[in-house]
C-alpha cells in the first residue's frame, strides 16, 4: 500500500513538474529548495531592519516579507516550473528608507502607496506581456553578459558578507582582516564547499552549508538560538494601509517615485530571470528563449501587487536561487519548497539566526563563479558586442546594482553596433530600451537631487 501511495505522489509531482522531462527527481528538486531558502533567509531579518528605520513595524514587516516570499516562489513554481524563488528584494527596500522616506520627508504610508500604485501598473504590463516582448528581443550576447554580470555580483556580495574584502576610503575595497575569526569561519567554509566541488560530491554546496554552520556553532562564533518556536508577528500594522493611502499621490514628486520603482522593478527581476536561464539549459528552448517566461514574469507581477498590500517594498527573483540550481535544481518543486520553507518560517523564526552571512558567502562565491562561466559564449572578437557586454559585467558589482549594470551595456550597445555598422542586427526594440533607460538613470540620479535642492 505504501508504495502505491508513493507513486501516485511522485505521478502528481510528475504531472505538474515535468521532473523526468528537466532530468530530475523529486529529492533533489526538494534539497534545491531547502539550499536556495536557506542562502536567502537573510532577507527575514534584513527587510524588516532597514524598512524599520522608516518608521514601519518590524514584527509586520517579517511577516510581510514571509508572506510575499510565499506567494511569489509557490506561484513562480506553479505557473511558470521555474526553480527560481521570489522575495522581497534589497536595494529597493534601502531607496524607500532612506531616499524617499526620510531624505523626501514623504510618510511611509504614502510612500507605501506608491509602491502599490507602481505594483498595479506592472500588473497591466505583464498582462499585455511588454516585458515577454522585451526580453526576447535581448541579443544572446548581452544575455550573457548578464548572467557573467550576475555571478561577479553574488561573488562580490559573498566576498563583502564573508569579511574577504572590506570598504576602504583610500581604494573603495581592500582584503579583509584575517585576524577576524568569522572571516576564517568563512575561509574554512569555502575551502571545505571547493574541495566537495572538485570532487563532485553531490549536495556538496548545501553539506559545505551545514558544515559551516556546525563549525560556527561549535566555536560559538554563531550564537545558538534561545528559542526554538516564536509566535508569529501581527501582520496588522503594515496590511492594507498602502492601499488605504492612494489618495496622497498627487505630487509630481510621488509620481517620480511610483515611476522608479515601476521601472526598477521591471528590469530587475527580468535581469535575474536571463541570468539564471543560462545557468539552466532547460529553461531555455533551441533558440534561446525562455519557454514560459510570461508565466514566470506574471508570477513575479502578482507577488508585487500581493508585497504592497502586505506592507512591504517590491519582490524580486533572487540570485540565491543559482544555490539551487547548482545542487540540481530544474523544476517549480524547488520554488515551492523554498515557499513552504518561508511558511514554516514563520514559526521558527529563531532558527534562522544561525544562517548568517558567513555561512552563506561560501555559497555566493562559488556560484557566483559556476554563472561567470558564461563569459565564454560572448563574441570578444567583435568590439561593438564586447564593450556593452564587459559594461554589463562589471557595472553590476562596481555600482551595486543589478539595473546600472544593464543599463551600461544597454545604453552603448546602439551606438557601437550602429558605428560598425551592423544596424540590421539591432531588434527595433532596443533602441527603445535606449529610451528606458535614459530615463532611468535620469530618474535615480538627478531628479532626486533636484527635489531636494
Amino acid at each position: 500500500m505504501d508504495s502505491l501511495n508513493n507513486r501516485g505522489n511522485l505521478s502528481f509531482f510528475e504531472r505538474l513538474f515535468h521532473l523526468e522531462e528537466a532530468q530530475t527527481n523529486v529529492k533533489r528538486e526538494l534539497l534545491a529548495g531547502l539550499t536556495t531558502f536557506v542562502s536567502m533567509a537573510y532577507i527575514l531579518f534584513v527587510n524588516p531592519q532597514v524598512l524599520g528605520d522608516s518608521g514601519m513595524d518590524k514584527g509586520a514587516l517579517f511577516s510581510a516579507t514571509a508572506l510575499t516570499a510565499v506567494v511569489g516562489s509557490v506561484l513562480m513554481g506553479i505557473l511558470a516550473n521555474y526553480p527560481i524563488a521570489i522575495a522581497p528584494g534589497l536595494g529597493d527596500n534601502a531607496f524607500f528608507s532612506y531616499s524617499v522616506v526620510i531624505a523626501m520627508g514623504i510618510p511611509w504610508q504614502t510612500a507605501m502607496a506608491g509602491v502599490f500604485m507602481a505594483s498595479l501598473i506592472f500588473l497591466v504590463v505583464s498582462l499585455l506581456k511588454l516585458r515577454e516582448i522585451v526580453i526576447n528581443a535581448i541579443p544572446k550576447d548581452l544575455k550573457l553578459a548578464v548572467a557573467s554580470g550576475l555571478g561577479i555580483f553574488i561573488a562580490f556580495v559573498g566576498l563583502q558578507g564573508g569579511g574577504l574584502i572590506t570598504s576602504s576610503k583610500s581604494s573603495l575595497v581592500a582584503i579583509g582582516s584575517f585576524t577576524n575569526p568569522t572571516t576564517l569561519l568563512t575561509i574554512v567554509g569555502l575551502l571545505v564547499t571547493a574541495i566537495l566541488m572538485a570532487r563532485k560530491i553531490p549536495g556538496a554546496i548545501f553539506i559545505g552549508m551545514v558544515f559551516t554552520t556546525i563549525a560556527g556553532l561549535v566555536t560559538k562564533l554563531i550564537p545558538a538560538p534561545a528559542h526554538i518556536v516564536s509566535a508569529i508577528p501581527s501582520l496588522k500594522p503594515t496590511f492594507g494601509v498602502g492601499v488605504a493611502h492612494l489618495g496622497d499621490i498627487k505630487q509630481p514628486q510621488l509620481w517620480a517615485v511610483v515611476i522608479i520603482f515601476l521601472l526598477v522593478a521591471f528590469f530587475d527581476t527580468a535581469g535575474t530571470l536571463i541570468g539564471l536561464a543560462e545557468q539552466v539549459d532547460v529553461m531555455q528552448d533551441e533558440n534561446g528563449k525562455m519557454p514560459r517566461i510570461g508565466h514566470a514574469l506574471m508570477a513575479d507581477s502578482i507577488s508585487m501587487v500581493s508585497g504592497a498590500v502586505f506592507g512591504t517594498t517590491p519582490p524580486t527573483a533572487y540570485v540565491e536561487s543559482s544555490a539551487g540550481i547548482a545542487v540540481g535544481g530544474r523544476t517549480g518543486l524547488t520554488s515551492v519548497t523554498v515557499g513552504v520553507l518561508f511558511a514554516l518560517s514563520m514559526f521558527f523564526s529563531p532558527l534562522l539566526t544561525v544562517v548568517t552571512s558567513n555561512v552563506t558567502a561560501p555559497v555566493l562565491i562559488i556560484v557566483g563563479t559556476l554563472m561567470a562561466q558564461s563569459m565564454r559564449g560572448i563574441q570578444w572578437d567583435r568590439f561593438e558586442i564586447a564593450l556593452p557586454a564587459f559594461l554589463t559585467i562589471v557595472g553590476m558589482p562596481l555600482t551595486y546594482n543589478i539595473s546600472y549594470g544593464i543599463a551600461f551595456g544597454f545604453l552603448v550597445y546602439p551606438i557601437t553596433m550602429l558605428a560598425a555598422g551592423k544596424r540590421k542586427e539591432i531588434n527595433p526594440i532596443m533602441y527603445g530600451l535606449f529610451v528606458v533607460f535614459v530615463i532611468l538613470l535620469y530618474i535615480i540620479n538627478i531628479l532626486p537631487k533636484a527635489s531636494l535642492a
